[in-house]
């Protein structure tokens, strides 16, 4: 039987995003393939979790009322497409894929099933990643046809060539960027002043960016 380690589920607001807000339930996969320096949640599944079928899952997620979508989160919820081609089509919800929009094959395969796409944009100042781009730019290619937009998590160390990728990828995709400041607990790691400006820069060669930051950790919320 097709079955998957999932980390956790429950319901909470969409924090992230222009979705921000929303009461979503959080379906969070075990295991990622990348390792980003910001990293802090806790999806390994060496840790605790539960696996579940794709009906088993279904029973729970469908059990909830008066959600907006269902939210895939991690890890990344791509490693895990042959278990999603059987879960999704017995979801009653709107499906919001939260990614690290690395794996492009794999989404296609499960594209047809995906309401909302929210896919990262790794920076090397950042993550400590390199090389991501071309991940992103077939990534977004695949995206096509579904609602897609992309968060940049960003510190003080973000450079003027990233700005310009970022930018480029966005009018290429004409898709919104947000801009989102890298968090330390509940406060973020650069200055209001520091993310304005930042925001300007990214302004300046496309137009269609938002700066916001993690709204549940100011409100304290998962």
């Amino acid at each position: 039987m097709n079955k998957v380690k999932i980390k956790e589920v429950f319901k909470s607001i969409q924090g992230e995003g222009p979705y921000v807000g929303y009461e979503q339930v959080f379906v969070r996969f075990c295991n990622c393939n990348l390792k980003c320096n910001y990293c802090d949640t806790e999806f390994s599944s060496d840790a605790d979790y539960v696996e579940y079928s794709p009906l088993e899952l279904a029973e729970v997620v469908n059990h909830y009322k008066h959600v907006h979508s269902i939210s895939l989160t991690g890890g990344e919820p791509l490693l895990s497409t042959d278990f999603l081609k059987e879960f999704l089509p017995l979801v009653d919800k709107k499906i919001y894929l939260e990614t690290n929009a690395t794996l492009s094959e794999k989404f296609l395969e499960v594209k047809s099933y995906i309401d909302i796409v929210s896919a990262d944009i790794k920076l090397e100042s950042a993550t400590g990643i390199k090389g991501s781009y071309r991940f992103h730019d077939k990534f977004f290619d695949a995206c096509k046809g579904v609602e897609t937009f992309a968060k940049i998590v960003f510190n003080n160390k973000i450079t003027e060539d990233e700005i310009v990728q970022c930018c480029e990828l966005g009018k290429k995709y004409n898709i919104e960027l947000i801009l989102q400041p890298e968090m330390i607990a509940e406060k973020m790691a650069v200055s209001s002043s520091f993310a304005s400006n930042i925001l300007n820069k990214f302004l300046e060669k496309y137009e269609n960016v938002r700066l916001i930051p993690q709204v549940h950790k100011f409100l304290d919320v998962r």
